[in-house]
């Protein structure tokens, strides 16, 4: 027996678990997986599941091309737990352990498409260059009412007074306290999965909120992720309420989004190297935000990743809307923080909340690398609002796809067979939702046209 095998063994009969959630995050960033029993998950072998579920659409659909990604056979393809991301189900009945597997290929290679492998290859070429990537993340999200038929629209839930918020309250303390025993159950749950969350307040939305995340590993913090939105699914439910992290969940508020920060520190030093030192920012750092400014609109498809995606990124509503950058500009793509010289970091706006938390971490890292490598050089940094300049991303899912495979390093980073799969799915689900005949049509066109 391996030293890891035995240190799973150990936390299993410490925490006397008697079932465990063998999970698999799928392309859209949910959890896949089978139920083993406590007593059965290491001796019955690796589980195995079928590589078809990691490119299945958010509706459950193959794509026109799935039989040229996957072997025709829909062969299994071997699970292996990772001993860093376990943890306890703390709202399940019985001792319940959720443990995160990493998808290899029956010849014993990292499976291509698993996302969490496509990250994983974009951290391994810093490490090649003795970097290690420290992001954290901030997630946004809605609590709304219970809503079992989806043509009716979304609305806040009543609090604790009774009542449902009716305009936006931004950092309010009193609107937070309406959903308090919500609250602490998030926090509650959080430490009892080690998810190194900080500070919650409430968003701009009527009951809209936003946890972010301490800085840290980028696979660590993308499990957490991960973890975490199943966890405030589940906290919503006890409480009689959805969470979404749909991007624009309702016409009349804000979108929500999952920014990231992100720096690069020396492994052998811990050295920030976006820093001088003394107060300002290294070329490595411009060539970095660069990289942002340049990969962004090629990867802009896995920062909106669902065909609602595109309705947050939009003018006047809070969100990125061109490449630009800026010291302290929440109305850029790309701020540069307040800092001290050692917290140098540059945070990316473009991401909703719907991202796959590792394909998002990917994509910006990604950029970034490929920025220093390439030595680019950013445009002047934005002054004022960058609102009401000109829009340069792309607005619907089909579009951000049209750029996905321009770059042949982006392609060489994530690997063909898996960008190649990704568009496939991705236009699958965009082809489905432009069948549907929506109540504005009906209204404005049914009898006017």
């Amino acid at each position: 027996m391996d030293s890891e095998t035995q240190v799973i063994k150990d936390w299993l009969k410490q925490h006397k678990v008697s079932e465990v959630e063998c999970l698999v995050p799928d392309i859209t960033g949910n959890a896949r997986g089978k139920f083993v029993p406590g007593a059965q998950f290491l001796s019955r072998g690796e589980p195995r599941l079928p590589e078809s579920i990691l490119i299945q659409s958010v509706t459950g659909q193959y794509c026109d091309e799935h039989w040229d990604l996957v072997e025709p056979t829909d062969a299994d393809m071997i699970l292996r737990p990772d001993v860093n991301a376990m943890r306890l189900v703390p709202w399940a009945r019985e001792p319940t352990a959720q443990i995160i597997h990493d998808c290899y290929t029956q010849s014993g290679e990292l499976h291509p498409l698993s996302t969490r492998n496509v990250l994983r290859r974009v951290l391994d070429l810093y490490k090649e260059q003795g970097l290690r990537p420290v992001v954290a993340p901030e997630v946004e999200f809605f609590l709304v009412a219970r809503n079992a038929d989806p043509d009716n629209e979304l609305c806040a839930p009543n609090g604790r007074s009774g009542r449902a918020e009716s305009s936006r309250r931004s950092y309010s303390i009193d609107a937070v306290a309406e959903f308090e025993d919500f609250v602490e159950d998030i926090y509650e749950y959080a430490e009892a999965q080690n998810l190194q969350v900080g500070s919650l307040i409430h968003e701009d939305g009527a009951a809209q909120m936003e946890m972010n995340f301490e800085h840290g590993d980028a696979m660590s913090l993308a499990d957490q992720v991960f973890v975490f939105k199943r966890t405030v699914r589940e906290t919503a439910h006890k409480y009689g309420m959805y969470a979404t992290f749909m991007a624009k969940p309702m016409q009349k508020e804000c979108g929500s989004a999952l920014h990231i920060h992100q720096s690069v520190l020396r492994v052998d030093s811990g050295e920030n190297i976006f820093s001088d030192g003394k107060g300002g920012y290294t070329d490595t750092f411009m060539s970095y935000i660069a990289g942002l400014q340049h990969y962004t609109p090629q990867l802009i498809s896995l920062y909106a990743p669902n065909v609602n995606s595109y309705r947050r990124l939009a003018p006047e509503v809070a969100a990125p809307i061109n490449l630009a950058w800026g010291f302290d500009n929440r109305t850029t793509g790309f701020r540069v923080p307040q800092s001290t010289p050692e917290a140098v970091r540059v945070e990316n706006r473009f991401p909703g909340a719907d991202v796959n938390p590792y394909l998002a971490f990917a994509a910006t890292l990604a950029s970034g690398y490929l920025g220093m490598q390439r030595k680019l050089e950013p445009t002047e940094p934005h002054q004022g609002t960058a609102n009401t300049a000109t829009v340069e991303v792309v607005r619907t899912l089909e579009e951000g796809l049209r750029h996905l495979r321009e770059s042949p390093e982006v392609s060489d980073i994530f690997g063909d067979l898996f960008l190649r799969a990704y568009s496939a799915i991705k236009r699958q689900e965009f082809e489905e939702f432009n069948r549907v005949i929506s109540s504005w049509e009906r209204e404005h066109l049914l009898l006017q046209v």
